[in-house]
């Protein structure tokens, strides 16, 4: 099939040459090893409810050669974390991928330990729950809680969202230290490029909100329809900073219920939850909203983005 035994065709001299094509890290970093590098982006190149994916998708997705791809997916299959499926020419993940998925799920205490305090708050409020981590320009979830009432907010364990526009997204932004935020922010800029300043301005006025109410919003700026809060969660072990929001089709989470209410509540549950792993003390009541005057600290640390 193509791919699969393309590799075997291909001259060694080549092969090499390709593999070796120096990537943008390379020069800053010589224990980059682009190579494993671009065999991992193959596999990330696969998202939930995909399938099977060819070459050429994966090629595009990945933004490698089509060469290049065709000798990692005929190495990842060989080394069982591909299974290709001749008669579509295409592959698909293999046991063995989605065995080091599982593995990582199983070692994220906070998604077992949420659990029932994520379904207390999809009851109360009739939206979905969610926890996640950051995934580059992304915050992927590893956890979720859903009814019958949620059923607009189409994401499940695995899906991506944007880190930049998000409610979860922005409310990891702001736990994290001053020098990865404002790395993480040159990451953003650079990506987006002439959609930054717009995003921008909404990462600082989620910096203002959180600073005042413990809580980032977004209400339409990730999805027309999707409205969300979302709460950072910190611990002391050395891992995160995490994320969790509750969201709903906009109609149903109006923005003086996101205010007044649901991100009140998310507060309260995920402050619980630090509480539970030992981190801070467990809070049973609404907090209290901080004065934050506009143009503060957050205004400037985002200045220094533009």
């Amino acid at each position: 099939m193509e791919g699969y035994f393309e590799a075997r065709r291909l001259s060694t001299k080549s092969a090499w040459q390709e593999m070796k094509r120096p990537g943008k890290r390379v020069a800053t970093d010589r224990s980059f090893v682009v190579a494993l590098s671009r065999g991992l982006d193959v596999l990330r190149a696969f998202h939930p409810n995909d399938g099977l994916l060819g070459n050429q998708e994966i090629a595009a997705r990945t933004n490698l050669p089509k060469p290049t791809v065709s000798r990692l997916t005929y190495t990842l299959t060989k080394l069982g974390y591909l299974t290709p499926v001749p008669r579509f020419e295409k592959y698909q993940l293999a046991p063995s991928a989605m065995s080091l998925g599982y593995a990582a799920l199983a070692n994220l205490g906070v998604r077992h330990l949420s659990e029932s305090y994520r379904d207390q708050v999809m009851r109360a409020t009739g939206g979905a729950v969610a926890v996640g981590g950051r995934d580059r320009l992304s915050m992927i979830y590893f956890g979720q809680s859903r009814s019958e009432l949620t059923l607009g907010v189409q994401l499940d364990v695995g899906s991506r969202i944007p880190i930049a526009t998000t409610a979860m997204g922005r409310a990891f932004i702001w736990a994290l230290p001053n020098e990865e935020r404002a790395s993480l922010l040159r990451e953003l800029r650079e990506h987006y490029g002439s959609r930054w300043p717009r995003m921008r301005d909404g990462i600082e006025r989620s910096g203002e909100t959180v600073a005042k109410y413990g809580f980032a919003i977004s209400a339409g700026e990730w999805q027309d329809d999707v409205a969300a809060v979302g709460v950072a969660l910190k611990l002391t072990d050395g891992t995160g900073p995490y994320a969790f929001n509750c969201g709903a089709p906009a109609f149903r989470f109006t923005e003086d219920r996101l205010r007044g209410d649901i991100g009140p509540r998310l507060v309260a549950m995920v402050r619980n939850i630090e509480a539970a792993l030992g981190s801070v003390p467990a809070q049973s009541k609404k907090p209290e909203n901080k004065k934050v005057k506009a143009g503060g600290k957050v205004a400037r640390v985002v200045e220094g983005i533009r």
